[in-house]
């Protein structure tokens, strides 16, 4: 991955945090799903705000290891980010309808959350092995995504604290490929040139512009001892 300008390195940790902060929150979301038994509007906020986050990262994420991630990455992403768009407006299925937990949703949405979930599991077990592949970000948080994926689709019909498990996996996954571009990021970039501070710019001008008005009184001032017809 090469950083070109500042305004790219500016985007590139942006992505890198939006992964961190909201993967934390995600799993927040569901620790507080876990303690009280079920959903809350506070609770589904949280859901909301972190789901909403997760298709720009990931998006994210891929673009800024292409093009070593390759088409299986992008394809990965986009189903990735496609499941979550429809996650998200599950959210707001709840709020509205005040759906008390998920298996209640669950009766309610029926087939298509099942087949939105099984898309996540998919796009989420390519997307880890292509990170793996690319090897652009840490190789362990590729590896960690497929193993969170695997635990997430083996234990749906398990208790919540087991799922929130498994959640949790697939969460440090994605906080890990923030943290890993972070830390990229923070390394010197030969590539990139340094940003010369404003007022280091303008009193650069300002010598350019005085040195060839004195150059230009110089070559007068030569001019006008220079003997005649010399």
């Amino acid at each position: 991955m090469t950083v070109r300008t500042a305004g790219d390195s500016v985007v590139i940790k942006a992505i890198g945090v939006a992964a961190v902060v909201f993967s934390a929150l995600y799993l927040v979301s569901d620790v507080i799903e876990l303690v009280q038994g079920g959903f809350s509007t506070p609770q589904l906020v949280l859901t909301y705000l972190a789901e909403a986050a997760i298709p720009l990262f990931v998006l994210g994420l891929c673009a800024v290891q292409r093009p070593q991630i390759g088409r299986l990455g992008l394809v990965a992403a986009v189903a990735y980010a496609y499941a979550f768009v429809y996650f998200t407006s599950t959210v707001v299925f709840a709020l509205v309808e005040r759906t008390p937990d998920w298996t209640a949703l669950q009766d309610r949405l029926g087939t298509w959350l099942t087949v939105h979930s099984v898309l996540m599991v998919v796009a989420g077990v390519m997307f880890g092995v292509a990170v793996v592949r690319a090897g652009v970000l840490s190789r362990w948080t590729g590896n960690a995504l497929v193993v969170g994926m695997v635990l997430m689709a083996a234990t749906s019909a398990l208790p919540d604290a087991v799922r929130t498990l498994a959640a949790g996996v697939r969460d440090l996954a994605f906080a890990g490929m923030g943290a890993s571009l972070l830390r990229i990021t923070a390394r010197p970039d030969p590539h990139l040139a340094p940003v010369e501070p404003a007022a280091a710019r303008g009193a650069s001008i300002h010598e350019r512009r005085d040195a060839r008005t004195n150059g230009s009184s110089n070559g007068e001032s030569v001019s006008s001892r220079s003997p005649a017809g010399a």
